[in-house]
C-alpha cells in the first residue's frame, strides 16, 4: 500500500519555528515530525511513501532524500503556486495511485494502528475511511457522527462552540479508493472535508469512521508542540527512541556528549549528540534538547525545548520555552514560559525574554534589554481575534491603538488595494480614539475609507449596503460589557462577514502578512455626510406613512444617553408623531445594567402618568428595544419576540418570520394561526442576518434579546426602525399592546446556565446525542430534544465565550418545564463532575510534573 503524507503545510500559527522549515520538519523529540510519521507507516508495513509539498519543499528532499536511509522509498509531489488544498494536491498525482491508498496528515504525532484502520477498511468494503479519535476540545477540528455501524452520516469542520454534537473528530488521517478521486475536479483547489467527503455523503458511497485507540495530536499550536513534546517523554504516545541511549529510567543521551558530574538531570528527560552539559547545571524534567547543544556553568533548564546547534550560556535561566536552532543565550539571561526565540538569534547578556513573547529569526536582543512584547510588528500573541461577534476587548488594554492599527491593516491586507469601506461608530470618546487607528491601518495598506463618523449602527449598515463599498467596520461600547470595546464587520450587504473571512483577518494579523502601499497608493479618507438623508428616504419607503402621521398615538421613549437619542427623534418628527423623548442628550460612558432597570422603571412611570400608548427603551447604539405597555408593564424576552411576531404575520399572513433555535415554540403557535413559515438557526446574530437575507418572503428576523432584522430595510438589526413599525401597526390593526399581549399563547419557556469547561462541552453534547433517540433530535445549534410534541422542548447549547451551557425548556405545561429543567440540570452536573473526576484520576495516574 501507498501513503500520501501531506507535507505542504507553512505552519503560520507556529511561526517563528515555521520561518525557515515547514511545519512537518519542526522537530518533537529531535526527530522532525515527518521522521516520526514514517517510523509508523513503515512499522505498519507501509513503505511507499509519496510527500506533496508546498512550503520550503527542499528542507523536506534533503532530509530524506529517497528514502533508503529510513527503510522507505521516497517520492515528492511540488505545487509550484497557489496550494491546492488537501484533496487537490492528492487528485494531482491521481495516476500514482491505482489501488487502496492511505493519506496522513504531516503535522500530527500518533501511534494510531494503522493495520487495524486498513482491515477496518476493507471488511466494511468502505470507499473512504476517515480515522477518527475523541478529543476533549473539538472546537478546532471537524466533528464527526457515525451510525451504530460506524457509517458516517454527518460532519461538521470546526465548529463553533455551540455547534459541537460530538467530541469524535477527524485527525486526517484517510484511507481511500482510488475511484473517489474521480468526483474531484483536476487543477482545482480543494478539500476533502469540505469538498469530497459532503459529495460522497450526498452519493450515498459507503464512508465510514474508524475509530483510533491510542495517542493522537495535531501539532498545530505552540503551547500544544510544547506539550507534545512532554507528552512523547512521559511515554503517553509510542515513538521510536532509538537513535539515542536511555541511560537510566526516562533519560535518553546522545553519543559523543558529556555531562558534568555535577549537574542534574531530572527524568524524563532528552540530550542529544555532542553536546557539553556544564558544572552545576539543573535539568529539570520534560526538558529536550538538541544535537550539538552547549550549556554553560549554572544554568537552570525546565522544561525547555532546545533545537540542534544552540548555545546556553553560564547562568542562564529557561523554562517552558523554545529555543530555535542555533541561537545563543549569553549569561545570566532569563527566557520565561511559552517565548519562542528563532533560529541564529542572539540573546545578549542578563536580557529578559517575557511570557509567550515570539522572536524571529536572526535578531539581535541588546544585553540587558526587557523584551515584553513580539519583537517584530504586534503584542503577545492571541489565539483568535473574533468572538461570537466581531473582535471585542477591554477598552485601552486588549483592544488599544496600536492594536487597532495593525486589526485595520490585516481587514484592509483582505481586501484589494483601492477598495473603499466605511468606518463608523458611537459618539464615546474611546470609540473615536480605536476608529481613527483602524481608519490609519486600512489606509497604510491602500484601502480608502468613507467615515460616517458617530452614528447608530443601523444606519452604518444601511448606507454599506446602498453605496458602492466592500464593506464596513463599527466599533462601540459593547451592549454586554460597559468596559469592552466591540468592532464589528460587515460585508457589502451590511451583513456581519462569515467564519470564512475572519478566518482570513485572523490570518493575515497572525502571519503579520500586512500589504505596504507606496506614498501614491496610500488610502484617501472621504466624510459621507448624508448618511441619516439616505437611512431616512428608505425607512419612509418601507412605512404606512400617513398610518403614523394621523394615528395620534403619544409614545415615550428613553434613549438611555446613547447615540440613538440624536437620530430618531429626528426621524419621528418628520412624521408629526407626538413623541415624548427621555435621556436624548449624548454621555461618554455606559450605562450598568443596574442603571438601566432604573431607567426602565421609570419610563413605566412616565407612560402610565401621561396616559401614553406605550414606552420604548432603546439599546444597544440603535439595535435592541424593550416596550413597555400602557400599563407601565416591561415587554421583553421570549414575550418580545411572539408580541413582533404576532404584530407581523397579521399585517403580513402567510409571510416568513425567522428566528433563533432557542426561541419560544409561540412563534410557532402564532405562525400556524396565520399559515405562516418559521425558520430557526443558530442562535447568534450573523446567522440570523444571512437566513433573514436570504429566504424570500421574510417579513421579520431576530428576537427579544438581540433586536429586531426587517430585510426589506436593511440586513441588521434596527430597534428605532420596529419603533416606528409598532406605531404603524397598532393604528392599522387598532389593537394596544395590552390587547396584544393577551392574544399571544400561553407558553412556559425557562432557562438555566450551567457551568460546563471547555473540555467537557464535547464529550457533553455527544452523551446527547447518543442517548436520544435520533428521531427526537435536532442539531440546528446544539442538541435540542423533543418529547412527543413540536412545541414540548428541552435545548442545551453551549456558551460561545464561557465555560457554561444554557438549559431551554418549553412546553404550554409548566410543570413539565420545571421538571425537564431540574432533570437536564442534574444531568449535565452530573456529566461535568464524573469526567472532571476521571480526566483528574488519569492525571494523577500518569504521575506528576516537575
Amino acid at each position: 500500500m501507498r501513503a500520501v503524507l501531506m507535507a505542504g503545510g507553512s505552519g503560520t500559527r507556529l511561526r517563528p519555528m515555521t520561518c525557515d522549515l515547514p511545519k512537518p520538519m519542526v522537530p518533537i523529540l529531535n526527530r522532525p515530525i515527518a521522521e516520526h510519521i514514517i517510523n509508523l507507516l513503515k512499522k505498519h508495513k507501509i513503505t511507499e511513501v509519496i510527500a506533496t509539498l508546498h512550503y520550503l519543499p527542499d528542507v523536506m528532499r534533503e532530509y530524506f532524500t529517497d528514502g533508503a536511509e529510513f527503510g522507505v522509498q521516497m517520492t515528492y509531489a511540488v505545487e509550484e503556486d497557489q496550494p491546492l488544498g488537501t484533496a487537490g494536491c492528492v487528485k494531482n498525482i491521481a495516476e500514482l495511485l491505482d489501488r487502496t491508498f492511505l493519506v496522513i496528515s504531516g503535522d500530527s504525532i500518533t501511534d494510531f494502528d494503522l493495520t487495524e484502520a486498513i482491515d477496518f477498511h476493507r471488511s466494511n468494503k468502505s470507499k473512504a475511511t476517515l480515522v477518527l479519535t475523541r478529543v476533549p476540545n473539538p472546537m478546532e477540528f471537524g466533528v464527526v457522527i457515525a451510525d451504530e455501524n460506524y457509517r458516517i452520516n454527518r460532519f461538521l469542520e470546526k465548529p463553533s462552540s455551540s455547534e459541537i454534537f460530538s467530541d469524535t473528530i477527524n485527525t486526517g488521517i484517510y484511507i481511500l479508493e482510488p475511484e473517489v478521486l474521480d468526483y474531484l475536479p483536476a487543477n482545482q483547489k480543494c478539500d476533502f472535508s469540505k469538498d469530497l467527503f459532503p459529495l460522497l455523503l450526498e452519493k450515498n458511497e459507503p464512508m465510514y469512521g474508524y475509530i483510533a485507540e491510542g495517542y493522537w495530536c495535531d501539532v498545530g499550536q505552540l503551547d500544544v508542540y510544547r506539550e507534545a513534546q512532554y507528552d512523547a517523554l512521559r511515554g503517553k504516545v509510542n515513538l521510536d527512541l532509538s537513535y539515542y541511549s536511555e541511560v537510566r529510567s526516562g533519560v535518553w543521551v546522545g553519543q559523543n556528549t558529556f555531562i558534568d558530574d555535577s549537574a542534574v538531570v531530572e527524568e524524563p528527560a532528552m540530550i542529544g549528540n555532542n553536546c557539553r552539559i556544564g558544572a552545576r547545571v539543573k535539568i529539570n524534567a520534560g526538558t529536550v534538547i538538541g544535537d550539538n547543544v552547549t550549556v554553560g556553568a549554572d544554568a537552570n533548564l525546565k522544561r525547555p525545548i532546545v533545537w540542534n546547534g544552540a548555545i546556553i550560556g553560564e547562568d542562564v535561566h529557561v523554562r517552558a520555552c523554545v529555543i530555535c536552532r542555533s541561537t545563543r543565550i549569553d549569561r545570566r539571561a532569563h527566557i520565561l514560559e511559552g517565548a519562542v526565540v528563532g533560529s541564529m538569534s542572539v540573546v545578549g547578556e542578563e536580557a529578559q525574554i517575557g511570557p509567550g513573547v515570539r522572536v524571529w529569526p536572526s535578531k539581535n536582543i541588546e544585553s540587558g534589554a526587557l523584551l515584553n512584547q513580539n519583537l517584530i510588528w504586534g503584542e503577545q500573541a492571541k489565539r483568535n481575534l473574533f468572538g461570537q461577534r466581531g473582535v471585542q476587548g477591554l477598552a485601552n488594554v486588549d483592544v488599544t491603538p496600536e492594536f487597532a492599527v495593525k486589526l485595520g491593516a490585516a481587514y484592509g491586507s483582505t481586501l484589494k488595494p483601492g477598495t473603499s469601506v466605511s468606518v463608523s461608530r458611537d459618539q464615546r470618546s474611546i470609540s473615536r480614539m480605536v476608529s481613527r487607528s483602524l481608519i490609519a491601518g486600512l489606509m497604510s495598506v491602500g484601502i480608502n475609507v468613507v467615515n460616517l463618523e458617530s452614528t447608530a449602527i443601523p444606519i452604518a449598515r444601511t448606507v454599506t449596503s446602498t453605496i458602492s463599498i466592500a464593506g464596513g467596520i463599527h466599533v462601540r461600547i459593547s451592549p454586554d460589557r460597559s468596559d469592552h470595546i466591540l468592532i464589528e464587520f460587515f460585508d457589502i450587504k451590511g451583513i456581519n462577514i462569515t467564519k470564512g473571512a475572519e478566518k482570513k483577518i485572523e490570518g493575515a494579523y497572525f502571519k503579520e502578512d500586512l500589504r505596504r502601499a507606496l506614498i501614491p497608493e496610500i488610502g484617501e479618507m472621504s466624510y459621507f455626510n448624508q448618511a441619516l438623508d439616505v437611512y431616512n428616504r428608505i425607512f419612509e419607503r418601507q412605512m404606512n406613512v400617513e398610518a403614523i402621521r394621523y394615528s395620534n398615538s403619544k409614545v415615550v421613549i428613553d434613549y438611555v444617553y446613547a447615540v440613538s437619542g440624536a437620530i430618531l427623534p429626528q426621524v419621528l418628527a418628520k412624521f408629526g408623531c407626538d413623541a415624548v423623548v427621555l435621556n436624548a442628550s449624548l454621555k461618554q460612558t455606559s450605562l450598568s445594567n443596574g442603571e438601566r432597570e432604573y431607567l426602565l422603571d421609570q419610563l413605566g412611570r412616565v407612560v402610565k402618568a401621561l396616559s401614553a400608548n406605550f414606552g420604548v427603551q432603546v439599546s444597544a447604539n440603535g439595535e435592541q428595544l424593550i416596550l413597555v405597555d400602557e400599563s407601565g408593564i416591561a415587554i421583553r424576552g421570549e414575550m418580545l419576540t411572539a408580541l413582533m411576531v404576532n404584530l407581523m404575520l397579521t399585517a403580513n399572513p402567510k409571510g416568513t418570520v425567522v428566528v433563533p433555535v432557542n426561541a419560544s415554540s409561540a412563534v410557532e403557535a402564532i405562525a400556524r394561526r396565520y399559515q405562516s413559515k418559521v425558520i430557526r438557526t443558530k442562535a447568534n446574530p450573523t446567522a440570523l442576518m444571512e437566513a433573514a437575507n436570504r429566504n424570500p418572503n421574510v417579513v421579520l428576523g431576530g428576537s427579544g434579546s438581540m433586536g429586531f432584522i426587517f430585510p426589506q430595510l436593511h440586513p441588521g438589526f434596527d430597534g428605532m426602525f420596529c419603533i416606528a413599525k409598532v406605531i404603524e401597526m397598532m393604528t392599522v390593526q387598532e389593537r394596544s399592546l395590552g390587547q396584544i399581549k393577551a392574544e399571544l399563547p400561553r407558553v412556559t419557556h425557562r432557562s438555566y446556565s450551567v457551568r460546563c469547561p471547555w473540555t467537557v462541552k464535547g464529550s457533553l453534547m455527544r452523551y446527547l446525542v447518543e442517548t436520544h433517540s435520533p428521531d427526537r433530535l435536532e442539531l440546528v445549534d446544539g442538541v435540542k430534544i423533543f418529547n412527543y410534541s413540536d412545541d414540548n422542548w428541552v435545548l442545551v447549547l453551549p456558551d460561545a465565550s464561557e465555560p457554561t451551557v444554557h438549559i431551554y425548556a418549553n412546553s404550554e405545561d409548566r410543570d413539565w418545564v420545571s421538571e425537564t429543567l431540574k432533570e437536564y440540570r442534574a444531568l449535565v452536573n452530573d456529566f461535568v463532575t464524573q469526567t472532571e473526576a476521571a480526566v483528574l484520576q488519569d492525571t494523577f495516574g500518569s504521575g506528576n510534573d516537575n
